[in-house]
């Protein structure tokens, strides 16, 4: 069985920080589409840009809130996070694809910037599957799944809040 030696109220206090920071960059987001609502409207792909950033947070705040539950075996835990990471990477890639086709061509993010979401949902399930195969570094996937969603929510909120102004 795949254990963390983190001591647990440390990692109590890292999933309690992952869903503030999760919740305070969601309040951002709602705060730039209400703010630039008429903007974001008069652009096709916005829309989707929003609801790609809710759902970048959204993986956070679930992730976070799957592992409090106390006394779950770690292959309960990993089929969740893998059903997690599988739904967000199918989220993501419906939304990327779409956004990219319907964004006009000087308003198209690199390419590079492209999969960091998606990134994100595979990191979810990489943790998932490898508690459920008690080998590959399970928990520790769910790092660079908070990290990597936060920055592909970061992105989106600087395009709704500033880029949208220029």
């Amino acid at each position: 069985m795949l254990s963390c030696r983190i001591e647990p109220r440390l990692r109590a206090a890292a999933r309690k920080t992952a869903r503030r920071a999760s919740a305070a960059l969601t309040g951002l987001i709602f705060v730039a589409v209400s703010i630039n609502l008429q903007r974001i409207l008069a652009f096709r792909a916005l829309p989707r840009r929003v609801l790609k950033a809710l759902g970048m947070l959204c993986l956070v705040l679930f992730v976070s809130t799957i592992g409090l539950v106390p006394g779950q075996p770690a292959r309960a835990l990993g089929f969740e996070l893998l059903g997690v990471g599988l739904v967000g990477a199918a989220w993501v890639l419906l939304l990327d694809i779409g956004t990219w086709r319907i964004t006009e061509q000087q308003y198209r993010r690199p390419l590079v910037l492209m999969p960091i979401g998606l990134l994100a949902s595979v990191c979810a399930a990489i943790a998932g599957a490898s508690l459920v195969a008690q080998a590959g570094g399970g928990l520790y996937w769910l790092v660079g799944m908070i990290l990597l969603a936060l920055v592909a929510a970061l992105l989106d909120a600087w395009v709704l809040l500033i880029e949208i102004v220029r």
